[in-house]
């Protein structure tokens, strides 16, 4: 018996320490970043500009890999199968965390199949109207909006989303009368705004902003808890009159469940100070967002804040993807 256990003694330290070893050498061949989302959104922009100091910072190549579809599931579902060894990294959006509420059949956990590296980023959402509206602040769009028997049309980019939530939960809270009108995407509603073919829409402000700063949108107020430098006219909600009210798409940046803390660590580590360099945190707030860059264990309580969160926006709206 004494044979018996040295001999696995000896096989777990050996184990060990090949697992150690690789940690250390990680890593040593190109990285697939995967993208839940078409080229060219803030997520992608995001992602590429992550990629590309990421590998410097790591000295590997890093490609960005774009697998839209299904809200961002049919790449989930991917990753949730992949092997957990950092060669294939996940950058997603709050879509993540309404999955598993909006979904009546999920094969994956958003949660446990998982391994948080860091949030990166946050960019607020806010409310835009056409510019031809004759609303100028808050009070008067929640007026306007219970003063129509058959309500104000607002716009989203799709059903489920983070911003169609949000419209969900200001109703619930303000008792707007609101009709949704879901859109394939930002750019088609941004479209149908400027035209005046929907009179509103809670939106993520990186999509608004060009649009508002060449006045083609007004911009009525801010989910965010302080002003945006790149807005600064544009009150906050809590300002306007409905207290505490925030709502933003996040990006953070995961692994497949599994991975060794090393890696992870390692990953980390080279991504912190990608994120914290002033060029990156200039990028991100000319778009309207700001730098979050927490770390594995914060990132992972945040996520389980945020699905508890979008849970009941879920309730509220109705909405239910089969």
């Amino acid at each position: 018996m004494r044979l018996l256990l040295g001999a696995v003694s000896v096989g777990f330290s050996a184990l060990s320490a090949a697992g150690s070893a690789q940690a250390q050498a990680y890593p040593e061949r190109p990285i697939n970043l995967v993208v839940p989302y078409a080229a060219g959104g803030a997520t992608d922009v995001i992602a590429r500009l992550v990629a590309t100091d990421l590998s410097s910072a790591l000295d590997e190549t890093i490609v960005v890999v774009n697998k839209p579809g299904a809200g961002t599931t049919l790449a989930a579902a991917e990753i949730a199968r992949t092997k957990p060894d950092g060669y294939t990294l996940y950058m997603t959006t709050a879509a993540h965390t309404i999955s598993a509420s909006l979904y009546n059949k999920l094969n994956y956990d958003p949660i446990a199949d998982f391994a948080p590296i860091t949030l990166v980023a946050k960019i607020p959402i806010v409310l835009v109207t056409t510019p031809s509206a004759s609303i100028k602040t808050l009070a008067q769009y929640i007026e306007h909006a219970k003063s129509k028997p058959e309500g104000i049309s607002v716009g989203s980019p799709g059903n489920g989303s983070p911003q169609h939530l949000a419209q969900a939960l200001f109703k619930e809270r303000t008792g707007a009368n609101f009709v949704h009108i879901p859109y394939r995407g930002d750019a088609p509603l941004i479209t149908d705004l400027i035209a005046g073919q929907v009179e509103s829409a809670f939106i993520t402000l990186s999509a608004a902003l060009p649009h508002i700063k060449a006045n083609k949108l007004k911009a009525i107020a801010v989910a965010n808890p302080t002003r945006i430098n790149v807005i600064p006219d544009v009150p906050t909600m809590n300002e306007a009159g409905v207290a505490d009210f925030n709502a933003a798409t996040w990006f953070g940046l995961f692994a497949p469940s599994g991975i060794s803390e090393q890696i992870q660590e390692t990953i980390y580590k080279s991504a912190y100070k990608v994120v914290a360099a002033q060029p990156f945190v200039d990028r991100i707030e000319s778009m309207g967002g700001e730098v979050v860059n927490i770390g594995p264990k914060d990132f992972q309580r945040y996520v389980k804040e945020e699905s508890a969160q979008w849970a009941k926006a879920v309730k509220a709206s109705g909405a239910k993807v089969d």
